[in-house]
């Protein structure tokens, strides 16, 4: 039984100090809730982005060769070009807010769970888990097999209760307000910095490559528009 408990808080340890940052990142996805974006795409692309970074760790589990965290860290880029094009096209998309709710509520019904929503959701999840990453291998490699099926079954249980917290935070009066007010405007930024801090921090770019690259992504995310 000691060995069960301390595995349950070495399951709900890591899941914690890994994810501890997620919770600013669901506040701003919750507040932005509409017809087209729904809290189903917000929890599946949770769990979606969160099985890839499990899968991604499994080499600790087996003693296989460790993903490189710069690789990882290039994913950081994801969350950047997200940003950039929300502060591009923000007049755009707040001139379109009201047809875009309209047309797209009729077809909200028949929407796929799995939709461009959630997997944007899960791009951030994942671009977001390098340091899960760096975390979970050793951890994996550290547990024989029962040790991590329970591990798995506490991230996947505290996922839930993450969301949940999320979801209850933002209907507090004072920071439902904020989010509401602010949201549009901070996650554009969020979103950029967390990508710049995901790519400095695991060395993938340095900071003359990491500016260029912002500046590209500009020029597409443009030219695109």
């Amino acid at each position: 039984m000691s060995e069960l408990i301390t595995t349950l808080l070495v399951g709900v340890s890591a899941f914690i100090a890994t994810n501890i940052d997620d919770i600013v990142i669901l506040l701003l996805l919750f507040s932005q809730i509409d017809s087209n974006f729904r809290y189903r795409h917000i929890v599946a692309g949770q769990y979606l982005g969160f099985t890839v970074l499990v899968i991604a760790s499994l080499p600790g589990l087996f003693g296989g060769l460790i993903i490189p965290p710069n690789w990882i860290g290039l994913l950081g880029l994801i969350p950047i070009s997200m940003g950039i094009s929300s502060l591009i096209n923000r007049e755009e998309n707040e001139t379109q807010e009201v047809a875009v709710a309209t047309v797209e509520y009729q077809d909200s019904n028949a929407t796929s769970l799995f939709n461009v929503q959630t997997y944007s959701v899960a791009a951030i999840t994942i671009a977001n888990g390098s340091d899960n990453i760096s975390v979970y291998v050793p951890l994996f490699a550290s547990s024989n097999l029962g040790k991590f099926l329970i591990i798995i079954g506490v991230f996947f249980i505290l996922i839930a209760v993450w969301c949940y917290l999320a979801y209850k935070l933002t209907y507090q009066t004072k920071v439902a307000d904020i989010l509401s007010q602010y949201s549009s405007y901070i996650l554009p930024f969020v979103l950029i910095i967390l990508g710049g801090l995901i790519i400095l921090t695991t060395e993938a770019l340095s900071l003359i490559k990491l500016a260029a690259s912002c500046v590209c992504l500009m020029i597409l995310v443009k030219k695109n528009s």
